[in-house]
């Protein structure tokens, strides 16, 4: 099995999602940004690392969001998504086509990774738009 990090970053009402490269598996899809541990490190330490490696930025680590456990046909992964923070720097494309700010009502107006489906399912129902009716939807900044 394949252990997966990812972390779930807001500003505001808005969470962030990056899309996948064309040339890679499930490319062009939307995902949370992270990627696979090296032998050795922790949760905490691959997600800073892959943070700095995608994104050009330092993450304050918080606790487990959720975890998840899915079968691609090339590889099952178990995916844990951890809260997180930007502490020092502004995102930058350096591994992903887009980067997006989007609200969870915005969730299917974008094709993510089979893996995350769940995810944003518990996303929906813990941060529905019943809270926030009358909010104007926006895609969030560009990088």
């Amino acid at each position: 099995m394949t252990e997966v990090v990812a972390a779930l970053i807001w500003d505001n009402d808005r969470f962030m999602i990056c899309r996948r490269p064309a040339h890679k598996a499930r490319g062009l899809l939307w995902e949370f940004p992270g990627g696979k541990l090296e032998p050795g490190e922790t949760k905490t330490q691959a997600l800073i690392r892959e943070c700095r490696e995608e994104l050009g930025v330092t993450v304050s680590v918080g606790g487990v969001f959720m975890e998840v456990v899915h079968e691609y046909p090339d590889l099952t992964a178990r995916l844990t998504l951890l809260s997180a923070s930007i502490a020092e720097g502004v995102p930058q494309k350096l591994e992903h086509e887009d980067i997006r700010w989007i609200t969870v009502d915005e969730i299917p107006e974008y094709a993510f990774c089979p893996a995350d489906e769940e995810i944003l399912r518990r996303l929906r129902d813990r941060h529905g738009s019943s809270d926030r009716e009358g909010s104007t939807a926006s895609a969030g900044p560009r990088f």
